[in-house]
């Protein structure tokens, strides 16, 4: 069973910076592939990023190409998002997921993934 969990929610103005972490213990196959998501309110799911763990390989979404930046520390079992030069349009709970490669898999979509955190909030403000 994998678990994760996140923290480093908070309010910022925009052009601020956050690092939002992602804690994850369980199958190390379980999760190579480990994305972050979003949510805000009256919208679907959205996806913002994702890493595989095995080759270090990064997926953005174009809303935050450039500005955002995931990483991991495999020793330590954490992957984080760094975001940078925030927008209020990035306003929204946050969630970390994890699924094992698979050929075929489409990492943008949420159905790639099989574990979810409880998600942290980010509020940007003008």
């Amino acid at each position: 069973q994998v678990q994760l969990v996140e923290s480093g929610g908070g309010f910022v103005q925009a052009g601020d910076s956050l690092r939002l972490s992602c804690a994850a213990s369980g199958r190390a196959h379980s999760r190579l592939l480990t994305g972050w998501f979003r949510r805000s309110p009256g919208k679907d799911r959205e996806f913002v990023g994702a890493i595989n763990l095995r080759d270090v390989g990064t997926y953005y979404a174009d809303s935050v190409k450039g500005r955002f930046t995931i990483s991991s520390d495999n020793a330590k079992n954490m992957v984080y998002l760094q975001m940078n030069s925030m927008k209020p349009e990035d306003t929204a709970l946050y969630f970390c997921a994890a699924g094992p490669v698979a050929i075929g898999m489409v990492i943008n979509t949420p159905r790639a993934y099989t574990n979810w955190g409880q998600g942290t909030q980010v509020t940007v403000s003008s």
